[in-house]
């Protein structure tokens, strides 16, 4: 079985290189492209909220991500609180934009993987974790000496900038990254992300760069490669047809694609006209067509849900039976 690109980083000894320079960059915070200089190391706050260390809000094995990620047995879950961004329609408010959850150590973190290596699940899924890079590696870095073996996915809204993308290079096997929008002005509304367009879309070409096209092992499991996700919106706010022309010309062939129809107003989208309604069959459909015109032959359709409360259901709420790891 070929080692996890995070075991060989640790094996060699330059992980722990990558953890003490990432921590210094918390002393002028610049993990995000806000490079807001926030000392978050003297306990300051930033853009995101958070602090030195990771704060939490759910690890557990999710059966509900793209098939290569899930598999049979799960893809090994860790819902970060904070967020990068302030997307106003975003489903799990709660963990992003209210910091619900509870601060841990890296070792705590470390036990945490450990806990979902142990139940079996096929991949480490880091969810939203760009603000905790330096906790994260040091995490990583701790599991590998405990024997946790298991591809890292880098589940991210796709709004990194270069220096976080740098020093996760030889850490992140399988980068599951959004794709938003195709306009600033749209990513500036909806999401306070003015600039989000260019730097969503050069984060993507590093990506690529980084793991390449989607490669699956023997059993259909996601070994390493990129993987673009697409959320629809209402009446066009997102660009479908634009941000899947980009994708196709220029991260080229073998980068899949999952187009998503799970939107609903959250959080505050009631309050926002052009999206305070989920989509219609009408434009999930004609998204489809644009994905088909576009020429990707990788990836994955959701199924539009019937009723509002099939897609509700897919906030994520926190559970005192979670998979073992450090008490709360």
């Amino acid at each position: 079985m070929t080692k996890p690109e995070f075991v060989r980083l640790a094996e060699h000894g330059a992980l722990d290189a990558r953890v003490e320079r990432a921590r210094e960059i918390l002393r002028s915070c610049a993990l995000c492209p806000r490079a807001c200089g926030t000392d978050r190391v003297s306990g300051s706050l930033g853009y995101c909220g958070a602090g030195p260390e990771p704060r939490v809000y759910r690890h557990m094995s999710h059966p509900g991500e793209e098939p290569p990620i899930s598999g049979e047995r799960g893809s090994g879950v860790v819902f970060f609180s904070h967020c990068t961004m302030s997307c106003s329609y975003c489903q799990n408010c709660r963990m992003s934009q209210e910091g619900a959850g509870v601060q841990r150590s890296a070792a705590d973190l470390a036990a945490m993987m450990s806990a979902l290596a142990d139940a079996g699940c096929h991949n480490l899924n880091l969810v939203s974790a760009t603000q905790y890079v330096p906790a994260v590696l040091e995490a990583l870095l701790l599991a590998a000496r405990a024997g946790v073996s298991l591809p890292v996915v880098w589940n991210t809204s796709g709004y990194e900038c270069a220096l976080a993308l740098e020093l996760l290079d030889g850490v992140v096997d399988v980068y599951l990254a959004d794709a938003r929008y195709a306009a600033d002005q749209a990513a500036a509304k909806y999401s306070d992300a003015p600039d989000y367009v260019a730097v969503n879309r050069s984060a993507l070409r590093e990506m690529k760069r980084q793991v390449g096209a989607l490669e699956l092992d023997d059993r259909g499991l996601a070994r390493s490669g990129l993987i673009v996700r697409h959320l629809v919106l209402p009446n066009g706010v997102a660009g479908t047809e634009e941000v899947l022309g980009f994708v196709a010309r220029e991260l080229g062939p073998g980068v899949a694609v999952s187009l998503m129809a799970q939107y609903y107003p959250a959080h505050r989208a009631a309050a926002l006209p052009e999206i305070a309604r989920r989509i219609t069959p009408e434009e999930w459909a004609a998204a489809v067509r644009a994905l088909e015109a576009s020429g990707i032959a990788d990836g994955w359709v959701q199924e539009m849900p019937d009723t509002l409360s099939a897609v509700a259901g897919s906030e994520i709420e926190p559970d005192p039976n979670d998979l073992a790891g450090p008490p709360g």
